[in-house]
């Protein structure tokens, strides 16, 4: 018989995931505020449980989520898959970075 490994992490987190959620959100509006702080430019930012969605003028960033996999997509085309860490980082193929330091990249490419 073949060892199978299950993951319970999502579903075992799924109230971890949806607060570290929410702090996201809550991060682009924040930052995408205080980039526009000195113009007068504001960027509008809407979430659910399962989708953020950041716009300013022509640039967007949708960001969906499943769990702790969230997939983003820039007005461009550009997208990519990251996940959450239980410690409240974004994990990417090849890196893995604090969400608030995501957050504020995000809002300073679409407040430029």
């Amino acid at each position: 018989m073949e060892d199978v490994l299950i993951d319970f992490a999502p579903q075992a987190n799924a109230g971890l995931w949806a607060e570290l959620w929410l702090s996201l959100a809550s991060l682009l509006r924040s930052y995408t505020s205080a980039h526009g702080l000195h113009t007068g430019r504001t960027a509008e930012v809407e979430w659910s449980e399962a989708h953020i969605v950041a716009r300013h003028g022509e640039k967007s960033l949708n960001l969906l989520r499943k769990g702790p996999c969230v997939t983003w997509m820039r007005e461009n085309g550009h997208s990519g898959i990251l996940e959450m860490t239980e410690t409240g980082r974004l994990r990417g193929t090849s890196f893995e970075e604090e969400m608030d330091m995501a957050a504020e990249m995000w809002a300073r490419e679409l407040m430029q």
